[in-house]
């Protein structure tokens, strides 16, 4: 009997089966992490890296697409939905050169951005400058706020 207790014990606490466990956990959580990195750009972020910001009129998106030439850029607005897509150009090398370092990626791109409110899509403006596209988004007349008059007798 204390045979059988010391064995189910020993075998409860074997420090090689608990390195195995913790190893394939932590195994299997790189591999989740690395698979979503990959997510929505080549080089694992979510590209382009945008900023968002609103007030009662409109909606602003700003864009960092450096290198990105703007006839390359596509812009659409449906109902509250805004989709820019995107190529970046590979860097063509020339003939005897080669990589020594590479992490600027290229390829197309595609975000899309749920806004909280309907555009106007024939007032919406764009403008590059710096690598940085802006992206103005009005929002369209029937989803304004309207102020109510308060009477007073």
């Amino acid at each position: 009997m204390l045979w059988q207790e010391i064995a189910r014990y020993g075998r409860a606490m074997d420090p090689f089966r608990e390195f195995q466990r913790e190893f394939g956990r932590l195994q299997q959580e790189c591999s989740e992490l690395f698979s979503r990195r990959g997510a929505g750009r080549a080089d694992g972020g979510t590209y382009p890296a945008l900023n968002v910001w609103m007030d009662e009129e409109d909606a602003t998106v700003q864009a960092e697409v450096p290198g990105i030439d703007p006839k390359d850029l596509e812009i659409s607005v449906v109902g509250q939905t805004l989709t820019l897509r995107g190529a970046r150009k590979p860097l063509e090398l020339k003939e005897g050169e080669s990589y020594h370092r590479r992490e600027r990626t290229s390829g197309e791109f595609t975000r899309t951005v749920e806004l909280p409110f309907r555009v106007d899509g024939d007032k919406v403006s764009a403008s590059y400058s710096k690598g940085i596209l802006e992206i103005r988004l009005p929002r369209a007349a029937q989803d304004r706020p309207t102020k109510i008059a308060v009477k007073a007798e």
